[in-house]
């Protein structure tokens, strides 16, 4: 979200913005309706303001002026009655365009209609070199049914389609590289969080899901409550309506949750093997900073730098993409998506997703700090993956195969599974 003055007097750029972002608003019906909301509660304030001053008066009346008083105050009071009564409905149709209003991009950020139009702007190995087979390599999927460490078949009669369960070695590398995962981003000062995954409606219009992906958001009609697909969403709300202390900022964090998606909008795409399920793991990176630009982009590049050299500890070769108006969301200034080489594919895949927000979901979570001098300020928050899974296990088990059919267990792994080497059929 953005302070109206702001939307006020930035409306053309604004609305370009929407344009470029594919987000349908008219800004000046919400200019008009925040002049006439503004205009009523002036007059509400305004009738307020003579009743609480006659009702002061009226212990110092005689009785005839306090009746006349009184009958005054009838009339006011069902003047403010049905001025409010018209306030209300422009409220809620004004909190929800403001909502709808996106947040202004960096001027780096390319124009694109959607993720045909995202551009590469770096590649590791930087020359750009593929792992190349002597053998006819296979896809994650019959590898992960030769070496029985995956089985979609059993899985899908528990729990539908894209669903997974991951077998012996395989959920021992899992679970080894979450654990590496907490370990290597624990070591760099973010603080571990294991977070709530079961949320409140707030949370998710907090962090600019709502409105707008609500189609992909698990919801409990009984208890209304929310499955989340990031902990971004968990972290976000822990300090929502809390004033921080400038001298305790940045707040690093990172989450570890099970996440929840419906993949609702992804009908018939994807739809074998580990790339789109519904239910996977993440540990998340989270930044809470001052509100500063250039501190906020320095952070940025922290979060993406931490993901590359996971990628890189890994051996798994990537290329970062600078994603475009289209395909970025309502919330993000900027954007760059990390994709993973999966020969399966014959392509990069996405694996990790670096956002910065700036001030957009501080606004909505209320989310402030005070400086040195007494000054309230919201702060900006920024985020990105330091690993999601299954899908990571894609570009790991077919960039390690082997011609035997085994996989080589990456090395920074292998301390997490006993210091084995290799998968091989049990």
């Amino acid at each position: 979200m953005l302070d109206i003055k702001f939307v006020r007097d930035n409306a053309e750029m604004l609305q370009k913005v929407a344009q470029q972002k594919n987000i349908k608003i008219n800004l000046k019906e919400l200019i008009q309706l925040d002049d006439e909301r503004k205009q009523i509660s002036a007059q509400v304030e305004q009738l307020r303001s003579e009743k609480n001053q006659v009702s002061k008066q009226i212990p110092q009346m005689g009785e005839a002026e306090k009746s006349a008083a009184l009958n005054k105050m009838k009339l006011v009071d069902e003047k403010q009655t049905k001025l409010e009564q018209k306030l209300k409905p422009l409220l809620e149709k004004h909190k929800e365009m403001m909502l709808q209003v996106p947040m202004y991009i960096r001027e780096d950020v390319p124009v694109g209609a959607d993720d045909s139009q995202n551009q590469e702007i770096e590649k590791w190995p930087e020359d750009g070199d593929l792992p190349q087979f002597d053998f006819d390599p296979k896809s994650h999927e019959q590898l992960g049914k030769d070496l029985d460490i995956i089985d979609f078949e059993r899985a899908a009669k528990v729990g539908g389609a894209r669903s997974y369960i991951m077998k012996g070695d395989g959920a021992r590398l899992e679970s080894a590289l979450l654990k590496y995962a907490q370990d290597f981003i624990t070591r760099r000062g973010y603080t571990l969080m294991d977070v709530p995954v079961i949320v409140n409606r707030n949370n998710l219009v907090g962090t600019g899901h709502f409105p707008g992906e609500e189609s992909e958001i698990y919801y409990f009609e009984r208890d209304d409550k929310y499955l989340v697909g990031t902990s971004e969403v968990s972290i976000a709300g822990y300090h929502q309506d809390e004033i921080l202390s400038e001298k305790d900022l940045p707040k690093k964090y990172a989450g570890v949750s099970a996440c929840f998606r419906r993949e609702a909008g992804s009908y018939g795409k994807d739809t074998h093997g580990l790339y789109r399920v519904h239910q996977f793991y993440k540990v998340e990176q989270f930044v809470i900073c001052k509100d500063d630009p250039a501190l906020s982009h320095k952070y940025f590049n922290e979060l993406l730098n931490n993901s590359k050299e996971f990628l890189q500890f890994l051996n798994l070769p990537y290329r970062v993409m600078n994603i475009c108006t289209g395909d970025m969301g309502r919330g993000k200034h900027y954007m760059n998506d990390i994709e993973t080489w999966m020969p399966s594919r014959n392509s990069y895949g996405e694996t990790h997703s670096c956002s910065e927000l700036l001030d957009f979901q501080a606004r909505r979570l209320n989310l402030r700090y005070k400086d040195e001098d007494g000054q309230i300020h919201y702060c900006y928050t920024l985020n990105n993956t330091v690993v999601a899974t299954p899908r990571i296990l894609i570009p790991i088990l077919e960039n390690n195969q082997n011609a035997d059919g085994s996989i080589t267990i990456p090395e920074v792994l292998r301390p997490y599974m006993d210091n084995q080497e290799k998968i091989n059929h049990q």
